[in-house]
């Protein structure tokens, strides 16, 4: 996994927000074993609390599961991985939709616009 770990916003949320994008897109798919931290810690160049921080958010949240001597697992539950692709691609429609309206185009020409280059590719 590629990791992308900026200045600016506190490396914790980074590395939920690429984790979590990494179980939606199938880099980590349902049900299989996730790295344990300090691999992924070392991977993604950040102190192992700081990644061990970010896998305990995402267990809360029901998207990893840990088993004492297993380690963590991605969850099986389908719904819950839907339901986190849905609120990504929201709020990523939702910033696009602000952008197009920032240079001044309206709903009529946004859609124009998304169907025009969707046609074309």
């Amino acid at each position: 996994m590629e990791w992308n770990i900026t200045g600016g916003r506190p490396v914790y949320v980074q590395l939920v927000e690429q984790l979590e994008l990494a179980l939606v897109t199938g880099t980590f798919p349902p049900g299989s074993k996730i790295p344990p931290v300090r691999e992924l810690a070392a991977d993604a160049g950040v102190n192992p609390n700081t990644m061990q921080r970010a896998l305990q958010e995402l267990e809360s949240r029901g998207l990893l599961q840990a088993q004492r001597t297993a380690g963590r697992t991605v969850t099986a539950d389908a719904d819950a991985l839907k339901a986190l692709r849905h609120k990504r691609a929201s709020a990523l429609a939702e910033t696009f939709l602000q952008q197009m309206k920032a240079l001044g185009l309206d709903r009529t020409e946004t859609e124009e616009l998304l169907r025009q280059t969707a046609k074309e590719e």
